[in-house]
């Protein structure tokens, strides 16, 4: 007997993401299907320059900010993390192509995230996930496109994330 469908939905903290997240939502509310938001991240600077200069307490904190940056993903979207059933927050280390196309690893689920902005010279700089998981993915994917009051921002706002303000107290790392 086979697994049900998931919906699973890209989430960086952006406002086009932000959309994509309700429409994942709502995709899984009406086929009655689990949702699995995953936020993908690598270290600062990559993964070579980790590897040069490994730290497991910066990796710790890239986590968690990921992590902040999916719960902050779900407040901004519907007010706090909705206590529907099976409802997954996955954060995963990779680029976020690949880490999507792995996180919707069954033919039947739905992969959905942002679509990226239009444009010859947008889509240079950006889009690069949703195409790479369009050529990729193994399932039906659904790309949204952003909001239309994002046209309304001042362009350098546009693709910002959030990020988390921390707890206040002075980091000390011994790296």
């Amino acid at each position: 007997m086979s697994q049900p469908g998931r919906v699973v939905v890209g989430v960086s903290g952006t406002p086009s993401s932000l959309q994509a997240l309700r429409v994942a939502m709502g995709e899984a509310q009406r086929e009655g299907v689990g949702l699995r938001a995953v936020v993908a991240w690598v270290p600062v600077g990559g993964e070579i320059a980790y590897r040069r200069a490994p730290c497991p307490e910066l990796l710790r904190i890239w986590e968690q900010e990921a992590q902040w940056r999916l719960r902050n993903a779900f407040d901004e979207a519907f007010g706090g993390v909705p206590d529907v059933p099976a409802l997954e927050l996955v954060s995963l280390r990779g680029s976020a192509g690949p880490a999507l196309v792995a996180a919707a690893d069954r033919p039947d689920d739905l992969l959905v995230l942002a679509a990226g902005p239009r444009g010859g010279l947008a889509r240079l700089t950006h889009g690069a996930t949703a195409r790479y998981c369009v050529a990729h993915a193994a399932c039906p994917v659904l790309t949204v496109p952003a909001p239309a009051l994002l046209a309304d921002l001042p362009r350098r706002l546009r693709h910002r994330r959030p990020v988390s303000t921390g707890s206040g107290t002075p980091l000390t790392l011994a790296c």
